[in-house]
């Protein structure tokens, strides 16, 4: 195993600087899948569990879904909600039972809305609720792209480090082209946040500056 004296902020850096590196690219016809952006996560005023990285990363997901629903390309939300009882959590819901565990963000709960910035439409826009890290479990979601002809996934929301890995490898596994626009994700701590988008960049998926995905969804290609 190699060593380093380098922070995961560095490293993510060295690979996204590096000329040599391969990309899967863009397809043909992309969906966009924004997972999690609900106020247990992107509220840093009410919860501890929320997490910030770049400040416009609302705004840029709410451009990303004007583009796609001009295309008449499918815009997808996820958010996690659960029983009172918790019980739809299983294992994952039992390291720990504070008010800010996963088990209780609770159906109608504040927690489980989506972020009042956002600019979702409620009749064309797909919304699904998971109880699991990636947006492929238990959902509808592989029937919707395979419903659209999608070959691209563009992932955003959060954490780098959980739900938009598990997803980007899920992604992958289906055999879709998976990119994820840097600054539409975010995690708690920049260390998850930029050690993922490393590994993302090497094995899983195209980690891109946004402005690229809006030029490529300009083009029409």
């Amino acid at each position: 195993m190699e060593t380093t004296t380098k922070t995961a902020k560095e490293l993510y850096l060295e690979v996204k600087a590096n000329p040599a590196r391969k990309r899967f690219g863009f397809g043909r016809k992309a969906v966009l899948v924004n997972i999690d952006p609900q106020k247990a996560y992107t509220r840093t005023d009410l919860f501890k569990t929320a997490y910030e990285t770049d400040p416009n990363q609302l705004h840029y997901i709410n451009e990303l879904a004007k583009s796609f629903r001009s295309k008449g390309w499918p815009v997808v939300w996820t958010h996690v909600a659960y029983m009172d009882s918790g019980e739809d959590a299983g294992i994952w819901g039992t390291r720990t039972d504070t008010p800010d565990s996963l088990q209780n963000i609770k159906f109608d709960s504040t927690r489980s809305e989506f972020d009042d910035r956002l600019e979702i439409d409620r009749k064309r826009d797909v919304i699904y609720c998971k109880k699991m890290p990636s947006a492929f479990f238990e959902t509808q979601l592989q029937s919707l792209l395979v419903w659209h002809q999608v070959d691209t996934i563009i992932l955003t929301g959060g954490s780098t480090s959980g739900c938009i890995r598990a997803t980007a490898i899920d992604s992958l596994s289906r055999g879709y082209r998976t990119i994820v626009p840097e600054e539409c994700v975010a995690d708690k701590h920049e260390s998850y946040h930029y050690a993922n988008l490393t590994d993302l960049s090497l094995k899983y998926a195209d980690v891109v500056d946004v402005a690229e995905v809006f030029q490529w969804l300009e083009r029409g290609e």
